[in-house]
């Protein structure tokens, strides 16, 4: 079911993308990593993102948080100053969250292989064939009925440690787990509601801003959705849910998603 191939990584960045961040496009293309800095024995992830990483200051981090972050205020659709964000804001967080899983059998697993989350990596044609109440099943069917794919996910680069680096390319490619198993669809409600499960869950600084200014450019219809029901369910899974960057999902396809749920404490909305 799981092909066990490593998806390389094409680096780019554009002109753009270097002046919504405050620093010149040439800086980019100096500070990347080069292959003599991979240390022997490492394994694929860690040869690619040391490969692919974007070498900068605690200064130059700053200007970086600053420039992405008025970014990603002035256009929440830029998910790659999102992305970036959460790189240059989150190293405490991240550390607790390789603690935590350092800590679980499930996660240690997850620290140690390194596992991706794409097509090259999933059979979703085989996934599909799973029984409906398997969470393999209801995974593919999230990705069908919200029009999207597991190879979407910006790549880490503004960061200097490799583990944490997998950690946060961790959580991205497995937001889409928590939205299929929460039962969350990808408006801009339910991506609100699932932001504030996953801040209290894993405590990125990145997750609260986007739950909070995500909360404001609700309508007001939504707003009032929102306050009276998703909120409060949101806060009550974010506080009693089972720390989910534990979850070794890819090793759970079969698994009855409503025995996940209730083992998860999971609760859904109705």
């Amino acid at each position: 079911m799981l092909k066990n191939i490593y998806r390389p990584i094409t680096f780019e960045i554009t002109k753009s993308e270097a002046r919504f961040t405050l620093l010149p496009f040439t800086y980019y293309k100096k500070n990347m990593g080069t292959l003599d800095e991979v240390p022997k024995n490492s394994d694929e992830f860690t040869k690619e993102f040391m490969r692919n990483r974007i070498k900068m200051t605690r200064f130059q981090k700053m200007l970086l948080s600053a420039g992405s972050s008025i970014s990603a205020l002035w256009d929440p659709r830029r998910h790659d100053m999102i992305a970036c964000l959460g790189e240059t804001t989150g190293e405490n967080a991240l550390i607790k969250i390789s603690q935590k899983m350092k800590a679980d059998e499930e996660g240690r697993r997850i620290i140690e292989r390194k596992p991706r989350i794409n097509t090259r990596t999933v059979n979703i044609a085989e996934l599909r064939k799973l029984p409906e109440n398997s969470f393999g099943h209801v995974y593919v069917k999230f990705l069908d009925d919200n029009n999207i794919t597991p190879d979407s996910r910006t790549e880490v680069r503004f960061m200097d440690d490799p583990e944490l680096a997998y950690v946060m390319t961790r959580y991205r490619e497995c937001h889409d787990m928590v939205h299929a198993v929460l039962d969350m669809p990808t408006n801009m409600l339910g991506e609100v509601a699932v932001k504030w499960v996953e801040a209290l869950n894993n405590g990125l600084p990145m997750c609260y801003s986007a739950a909070v200014f995500g909360a404001l450019r609700l309508k007001p219809k939504q707003r009032e959705q929102y306050l009276r029901a998703y909120l409060p369910w949101a806060l009550r899974n974010g506080r009693n849910a089972k720390f989910l960057m534990t979850v070794y999902w890819e090793e759970r396809w079969q698994q009855d998603v409503n025995e996940m749920r209730k083992e998860l404490q999971i609760e859904i909305l109705k």
